[in-house]
């Protein structure tokens, strides 16, 4: 993100007011739209330029390039490392990546070999994701890597296999009933995985801290005079750290995760309820190579506009009062007393 570059005088966060949840849907949508991903090399070194040329005073104002150049620069580089996430695994490329993988998953009547298969690759691709745009201040190590993902897949194809098993020994429920829940059945997977996945990839957060920083406001106004910190901060890209919180980092993932169940109960739940509709009419019965194309645009059209909900649920850039966290922190507040963390996607 912008905040990775360098230069004293940050940008805005936003054309969009993010205080509120309509302007953060906004941003988001910005931050996921696809069409990023065809940004080249060049344009991306264009775009840090001119955001660094701001950033150190050379542009005076904002302007409709340094905004684009802000969407490009927020939806390809890590706000921690500045460095460009791996194209699979960023925002802009969820909905493409997640595309077969869902319709996999929700593939009407799958056995159990296709059930696992499909859930096996499904929490493969959360880990690639969750790993690539988690915060970097506390990373995981090969050997964690490995644990978070192999719980997190025993949890996913538990869950999946021991619904798929339980939902036809359901005899007072209707057989239409019976239909419907077996369709839920991947949704249920996903969503407790998927929360279950965040909390093991990012477990080392919460038992080692992450990074705080003074509120932006703060750092902003004061870059020409004495700061407030004291000795114990730590240069972390081109924001000085106050220290680790505990805190903050439950905060991060919790919110993070719960983003996540957001994000997978409208693109699990609404495809599958509608195909089933869909095939019980004339036209898909006499057309049975159709299913899964029309499973397919269901799945697309959902995510498409489901992301951005799911990713405006919570500031990416959080900002809390220094009270709420460790007293090591409490003096140290910018404008307001607040300070600021990277929540990870």
């Amino acid at each position: 993100m912008s905040a990775s570059l360098p230069g004293n005088r940050e940008l805005p966060g936003s054309q969009y007011n993010l205080d509120t949840y309509w302007g953060r849907v906004k941003q988001c949508a910005e931050i996921s739209d696809p069409r990023t991903l065809f940004v080249s090399s060049t344009s991306l070194e264009q775009a840090k330029q001119l955001i660094s040329a701001y950033k150190q005073g050379q542009i005076q104002s904002m302007s409709p390039d340094l905004w684009q150049a802000k969407k490009i620069v927020d939806s390809t580089l890590h706000p921690d490392t500045g460095l460009p996430v791996f194209l699979p695994f960023r925002m802009s490329c969820f909905v493409i990546s997640n595309l077969i993988v869902t319709a996999g998953m929700l593939t009407p009547n799958l056995k159990t070999r296709g059930i696992l298969a499909w859930q096996i690759t499904n929490q493969s691709l959360n880990v690639c994701i969750n790993a690539s745009n988690a915060n970097k201040s506390t990373p995981l190590s090969n050997t964690q890597l490995l644990q978070s993902y192999l719980l997190a897949v025993t949890a996913s194809c538990s869950v999946a296999l021991g619904l798929n098993a339980l939902v036809p020994r359901l005899k007072r429920v209707s057989p239409g009933t019976r239909i419907v829940l077996g369709r839920l059945v991947p949704f249920a997977a996903v969503a407790s995985a998927g929360a279950l996945n965040v909390f093991l990839m990012r477990g080392e957060e919460i038992r080692r801290g992450i990074d705080v920083f003074s509120s932006r406001s703060h750092a902003n106004g004061s870059s020409d005079g004495p700061s407030k910190s004291d000795g114990a901060e730590e240069e972390v890209g081109n924001e000085k750290s106050l220290g680790k919180s505990k805190k903050a980092a439950k905060l991060a993932v919790g919110e993070t995760a719960l983003s996540r169940v957001l994000n997978s109960t409208p693109v699990m739940a609404i495809p599958p309820l509608i195909l089933v509709r869909l095939q019980r009419s004339n036209w898909l019965r006499s057309r049975p190579r159709m299913v899964l194309p029309v499973n397919l645009g269901l799945i697309l059209t959902t995510s498409i506009f489901a992301l951005p909900l799911a990713l405006a649920a919570f500031p990416q850039r959080q900002s809390v009062a220094a009270k709420t966290l460790e007293e090591e922190f409490w003096d140290k507040g910018g404008e307001g007393g607040m300070v600021e963390f990277n929540r990870g996607i």
